[in-house]
């Protein structure tokens, strides 16, 4: 994190864990805030790489999930990146700046994965950078939102994922109510405090819980290879592209689509226990029937998750955490229906 910043928001109250905002003072009126008003989050949970150069398009074309072809100065999108067994090693936001590609990604996977994609990289004209101290990554939640980024002049995209350039920073659309700004340094002050007039400021753990709700599951180290693309369900939400041509996996995905082999599938549950990414869930059975994606504390208590379960085991039986004896997930409907 740029020491500037963190000087900037530790002025404002900001704890950090592990390099991250964990709260601004009152991490359960925080998180009871993003259910019900405006937040404003520091993203630094996400770092991102830049990927540059002429043949930057065709090298992620030949790497990511998603078709990059659609990728431009107003559209976003959801991508992954997998072994040659189609197991994710990461999910990411990716978007364009100028004839650059960013994408996002978890801090913790981010140095990793631009040492893994620049293997790839070869004869090809394209440079992969680790620009996280470069940007400040902002979010912004609730009714007010709108408001808030017009309030500091910035445009603002009409549809998901639509994205739009301004001279403070990009700013992409989520959903109905939910955007991301990446902004240089000296322009993120600014923006924060003319954010924070109609946002609560809120911890990190806040975009984390908002991402679960939403059904938008993020690969963290913990889970790296555990699942392939359809089981964390990017099929439904914009994460895969099935016509756009070969990739590392892309046989394994594409089987999985067209004969509809998939026996897992990511569900949206509730727990009273707290959990964490990579534990495993049991049935009745000693074998785990699944794992936990993403966890994190929830408004109404305990804590939110979203895990891979086998389906028919979802279906029919109850799923515990950690053994056949532990606390019972209770599923909730996820904002986008299952097949």
């Amino acid at each position: 994190m740029q020491s500037d910043w963190q000087t900037f928001l530790g002025a404002q109250a900001a704890s950090y864990t592990d390099g991250i905002v964990s709260d601004f003072g009152d991490a359960a009126a925080e998180l009871s805030a993003t259910a019900r008003s405006t937040v404003l989050c520091d993203l630094t949970q996400f770092g991102t790489l830049r990927v540059s150069g002429e043949d930057a398009q065709s090298f992620l074309q030949n790497l990511l999930s998603n078709d990059i072809r659609e990728v431009n100065a107003a559209q976003s999108q959801y991508s992954s990146f997998n072994t040659a067994k189609g197991r994710m090693l990461a999910t990411m936001l990716v978007y364009r700046q100028g004839s650059d590609y960013l994408l996002q990604l978890p801090a913790s996977l981010t140095e990793l994965m631009r040492k893994k994609l620049s293997m790839y990289v070869l004869r090809a004209k394209a440079k992969i950078t680790n620009i996280s101290n470069e940007l400040i990554l902002l979010g912004l939640s609730g009714s007010g939102a709108e408001r808030a980024l017009s309030l500091a002049g910035l445009a603002i995209p009409e549809l998901a994922m639509g994205t739009t350039q301004n001279p403070a920073g990009s700013v992409i659309r989520i959903d109905q109510t939910r955007f991301e700004i990446s902004a240089p340094p000296e322009q993120a002050t600014s923006l924060w405090q003319t954010f924070g007039q109609l946002a609560t400021p809120a911890g990190s753990p806040c975009w984390d819980w908002l991402n679960i709700r939403a059904g938008l599951p993020v690969i963290l180290p913990q889970t790296q290879e555990q699942f392939v693309a359809q089981m964390a369900n990017l099929d439904l939400t914009g994460g895969l592209n099935f016509k756009k041509g070969c990739y590392p996996g892309q046989e394994i995905v594409a089987r999985m689509h067209y004969l509809g082999k998939l026996k897992r599938r990511m569900y949206l549950a509730h727990l009273d226990k707290p959990a964490a990414p990579g534990d495993e869930l049991y049935s009745t059975a000693a074998q785990s029937c699944g794992m936990i994606v993403n966890a994190t504390p929830s408004p109404a208590g305990g804590y939110d998750v979203l895990a891979v379960i086998q389906t028919e085991i979802r279906d029919t039986q109850t799923v515990h955490l950690g053994s056949t004896d532990g606390a019972q997930l209770k599923f909730e409907a996820l904002p986008y229906p299952l097949p």
